[in-house]
């Protein structure tokens, strides 16, 4: 018998919604979310009229993170290579996100804890609803962080605000976030307020949404000169566009 399915995708119009559908386990990534996760973005990746991805948890929770008993029970006995090569493929289910050309925007309505964290900043904007919290409590356990959440959370708050994060085991609630750069905004429905941004911005022209993301990604690099030489070929580039044309003929008639 095929167990249900734990992650759910739904689009209408180009605009796509994940929602991590186990809510009992509060979202937690065991092998078959993994799975079912990697191939819904591998499926947004594949429709060409993809606008916009909607990224959430049923439930309370956003996702609590890996499956630590299934991840970690045999670690002390397994050669750590063979680990590493396990932990990229967990990795790889949620990082596909971050090579998706559309805006991608995480809807966390709860915890989202450790891994949950790491699938949260792999999107390009984080909504906090009223009981969300963003959790690195790794070192807790005695574990050290992965999928990439030194990166994220030193882009987002910098190194030492990361490292105190990271050694504390911390979490910031939903106005903490908010107000250290890791989350855009609050929301009292945080997935209705991705959904408002989701359908504002699936309205632009897709070609010039797909550049203005990866101009962003080019200056969070740091890379002045390559930034404004992608600049320079993305305007150029719009500039025959009807709608500019549309402004520059109005302004011509002033």
């Amino acid at each position: 018998m095929t167990a249900p399915s734990k992650v759910e995708l739904t689009g209408t119009g180009g605009r796509w919604t994940l929602t991590l559908n186990d809510p009992d386990r509060r979202n937690c990534l065991d092998e078959q979310v993994c799975r079912e996760l990697g191939e819904a973005i591998d499926t947004v990746a594949a429709d060409a009229d993809a606008r916009t991805l909607v990224v959430t948890g049923a439930g309370k929770a956003f996702c609590a993170g890996a499956d630590l008993p299934a991840l970690f029970g045999d670690a002390a006995e397994r050669p750590v290579g063979e680990l590493r090569t396990q932990l990229h493929g967990v990795y790889d289910s949620f990082l596909r996100l971050r090579r998706l050309d559309i805006p991608t925007i995480a809807a966390v309505q709860g915890a989202a804890v450790g891994a949950g964290l790491n699938l949260a900043m792999a999107c390009d904007i984080r909504i906090a609803g009223p009981q969300a919290s963003f959790a690195a409590t790794f070192s807790r356990i005695g574990l050290h962080p992965g999928g990439g959440c030194t990166w994220f959370l030193v882009d987002a708050l910098g190194p030492q605000r990361a490292m105190a994060l990271l050694l504390d085991g911390g979490a910031l609630d939903a106005d903490a976030a908010v107000a250290e750069g890791l989350a855009l905004e609050t929301a009292d429905d945080a997935v209705a307020r991705a959904h408002e941004l989701a359908q504002r911005w699936a309205e632009h022209d897709p070609a010039l949404v797909r550049d203005i993301k990866t101009a962003v990604g080019l200056a969070g690099g740091g890379d002045f000169d390559a930034t404004l030489e992608f600049e320079a070929w993305a305007q150029a580039s719009s500039a025959g566009g009807p709608k500019i044309q549309e402004f520059v003929d109005r302004f011509r008639g002033r």
